[in-house]
């Protein structure tokens, strides 16, 4: 069976980290997420992969090429227009042949799911197979009900609240028959103008298809569309973290816990690193660092004397001055922040944490969140980000700066300024 991987969007929604890169290469645990996708599926016993690209896939295809690294074989297909995951998988039409696996390339998915779903389709035989995972809030995902064996009986992409008679969802992961592209050239545009896989299914039902609903464990399953979800995924990926030191360790730091260094890395005297703890080749911690669980941090990255990270994805190349913490926080690749600058995460009145993303703001539901921050940023000494910034690509943020609401990508932020001249007594 061949697998098609749909890593074609732009994640608009993961902004700034997305201004520079595809979603589907954030670093996750110390690999892009789809890395963690294309594992799975080797694992599960899938080797022949398509991946479907549109957004920066010269990317994609530099990172993973003919996927021998991973013991794969891959070929892409270039998506000119995003117009729906329908039209995604009709663009796989003439490379599989018979039923194949489709996979969204932006899920957090484990090896034991992907199996699960390929033992019930093989040992039941249904015309399709689908995935559905048991969420808090159905009425954000395209809801689906089942019959007393399992069978599919309705897909409602995003019901009014009120009226969600399931809290199971469609999880992204479907063995397909070929016999869906016919189904495809006759789905209709779905009111946001785009042609939908489930729209397809409906249609294959409606010609006698049955489809078979196989539910996984919620720790199976992570839809990364929003930047805390991309936290809670690298916490996810940490826990099953093995611990390994291939680079130095000073006398007088201190690991705890499973804390992967890798290869010329430097952990300073001083410091504590409680693990889980993902630190990449050729980065530089301490002295005195306090580096705690669930944080991952990238190549060639340097924390200065008495830094703290807790519980963040900190990319490549960034540099982090002394006394300063960060926390709960993504940080892109390449930014400068300034000796003693902090990233708040708690607000005063305890709510839950809220960031705006494409224009509105958003219940992250978590009590701690700290700052996003896209690549190349430069953040002066003594700047201190409230909980929920979004701060964009290429921006400058001026010495002693409180940031209080987002900051567009290459912007220049300094705080108000006002110089007075002093009087001095005149010469005798």
């Amino acid at each position: 069976m061949k697998a098609v991987v749909l890593a074609a969007g732009e994640g608009v929604r993961l902004r700034p980290i997305t201004y520079t890169r595809p979603k589907h290469l954030i670093p996750i645990g110390g690999k892009p997420l789809l890395e963690h996708i294309l594992t799975s599926l080797r694992e599960a016993g899938l080797r022949e992969i398509l991946l479907i690209v549109h957004y920066k896939a010269e990317r994609i295809r530099g990172y993973f090429q003919d996927g021998s690294r991973l013991g794969l074989e891959i070929e892409y297909v270039y998506q000119p227009e995003i117009s729906g995951t329908a039209a995604a998988v009709q663009m796989a039409e003439g490379y599989v042949d018979g039923e194949f696996l489709m996979i969204y390339g932006d899920l957090l998915t484990s090896t034991e799911a992907i199996r699960r779903v390929i033992e019930s389709h093989r040992r039941i035989k249904p015309s399709a197979t689908m995935a559905l995972a048991p969420v808090e809030h159905p009425e954000r995902y395209g809801v689906v009900t089942l019959d007393r064996d399992g069978f599919v009986t309705g897909i409602i992409e995003k019901p009014a609240p009120g009226t969600v008679k399931s809290n199971l969802i469609n999880a992204g992961i479907f063995i397909l028959p070929e016999a869906i592209f016919d189904e495809i050239r006759r789905t209709p545009l779905s009111p946001r103008g785009e042609r939908e896989i489930t729209d397809s299914l409906t249609l294959l039902t409606r010609r006698g298809g049955r489809i078979l609903g196989v539910k996984l464990e919620s720790c199976d399953w992570l839809d990364l569309g929003r930047p805390w979800d991309l936290l809670e995924a690298n916490r996810r990926v940490l826990s099953r973290i093995e611990g390994e030191v291939r680079g130095s360790i000073e006398d007088g730091a201190y690991l705890r816990g499973p804390v992967y260094i890798g290869n010329g890395a430097r952990v300073r005297s001083g410091s504590y690193i409680e693990g889980p703890v993902y630190i990449g080749g050729g980065s530089d911690v301490g002295p005195n660092c306090h580096i705690h669980p669930y944080t991952s941090i990238g190549e060639g990255v340097r924390i200065g004397n008495a830094g703290e990270v807790e519980n963040s994805i900190i990319m490549d190349g960034t540099r982090i001055g002394a006394l300063s913490y960060i926390g709960y926080s993504i940080v892109g690749e390449g930014c400068t922040i300034g000796a003693g600058s902090i990233t708040a995460t708690i607000r005063f009145d305890s709510k839950t944490v809220r960031m705006r993303i494409k224009g509105q703001l958003v219940d992250s539901e978590r009590t701690e969140l700290g700052v996003v921050m896209g690549d190349n940023v430069k953040a002066g000494v003594g700047s201190i980000f409230m909980p929920g910034v979004r701060v964009g690509c290429n921006s400058w943020i001026g010495p002693n700066t409180v940031v209080y609401g987002d900051v567009p990508p290459n912007s220049f932020l300094m705080a108000e300024q006002s110089v007075t001249e002093r009087e001095h007594p005149q010469e005798s």
